[in-house]
């Protein structure tokens, strides 16, 4: 059930979003207002990425804007967000994880997919080649939702209640995975046994014996505390973040034209800013937790075993969902 104050609060922003659906004069002469929603607090990347954003396009904008963050997930969470921004009700930019378009989209779930990139190089070469472009396009023509810039860059380890050094030891373990059908596929083909739960259910779940761990970046780690219950960090590298940074189709619509190049331009850049913070954190995040006796970094020594295993499952599904060559041209990447 919707909670209360949200079911509120979203009611007071559909009413804030008319300005932008009236006519062009009315719009001259009220500064434009857009909501912007992030599942974290102040300190988050992902947050300040999105600040980012916003000081961009006031700088390339160069008129009065105004802008509100809802952080904290007090509209929810990703999910959410890009739905609300597909219906252009209550958020108009936010930063997604591409499983939740899957609905829309049957290959934006690849954009971050696991076992897509041999390391970070590989990973930055196939964003500025722009290799997801068709995906995008398909986005935003089904969902009425924009990609407009690329962020991410957290490095995907598996935190547990349990240690595991190889793939002996990591079989059967069950692991909460996001909800896109490749997670589970590649996490089964490993001798995992992955389920899907709610992102703000894993640590109570954890904690009830429900699963044994979770998967996610360090400031994931960090942020939702899941060291607590997941103090075995096992280091199997199996996913480099891409988070979109996402934007209304509708708003876009009904923007000036000056504005709309200031968000496109702005939200190509704050992309960048995202990626080189979370990459560059990543690792710094880790070792902090690790100095400070809240989590053990356990080597995982079988790691090309486990690339060999889920090969033949990540062609197979990008066969499945049209991305056939859009794999192959990552593939081909050189770094």
């Amino acid at each position: 059930m919707e909670h209360p104050q949200r079911r509120t609060l979203l009611r007071g922003l559909a009413a804030g979003t008319a300005l932008l659906a009236a006519p062009h004069v009315a719009r001259a002469q009220a500064v434009i207002t857009l909501n912007g929603a992030s599942q974290f607090n102040d300190e988050h990347v992902f947050t300040r990425a999105l600040v980012r954003f916003e000081e961009l396009v006031k700088q390339y904008y160069g008129q009065p804007i105004n802008f509100v963050m809802h952080k904290n997930s007090s509209l929810g969470l990703e999910k959410q967000y890009f739905e609300y921004m597909s219906a252009g009700r209550a958020v108009d930019y936010g930063i997604v994880s591409p499983a939740h378009m899957s609905t829309f989209s049957r290959a934006a779930p690849f954009i971050d997919a696991p076992f897509l990139f041999r390391d970070l190089a590989h990973w930055n070469a196939v964003l500025d080649a722009d290799m997801f472009a068709p995906i995008a396009d398909e986005v935003d023509r089904r969902a009425r939702v924009k990609l407009i810039g690329w962020a991410g860059g957290g490095i995907r380890n598996i935190f547990s209640s349990r240690p595991a050094t190889n793939m002996a030891e990591i079989r059967n373990l069950r692991v909460r995975v996001q909800g896109a059908p490749i997670w589970s596929r590649t996490f089964q083909a490993i001798g995992m046994a992955p389920q899907v739960i709610a992102y703000n259910e894993v640590y109570n779940a954890i904690q009830n014996n429900v699963i044994e761990a979770g998967e996610n970046e360090a400031a994931g780690v960090e942020q939702m505390r899941f060291f607590e219950v997941g103090p075995n960090l096992l280091m199997t590298r199996h996913a480099i973040t891409i988070r979109p940074i996402c934007f209304s189709t509708q708003t876009f619509n009904r923007l000036p034209p000056a504005l709309q190049a200031a968000v496109v331009r702005a939200g190509k850049e704050a992309g960048v800013f995202g990626r080189q913070a979370e990459s560059t954190e990543d690792e710094q995040k880790i070792t902090a937790l690790a100095a400070a006796g809240r989590l053990r970094k356990i080597e995982f020594t079988e790691r090309p075993a486990m690339q060999a295993v889920v090969e033949p499952v990540m062609a197979a599904y990008a066969r499945e969902i049209d991305a056939g060559p859009i794999f192959a041209r990552i593939n081909a990447q050189t770094s």
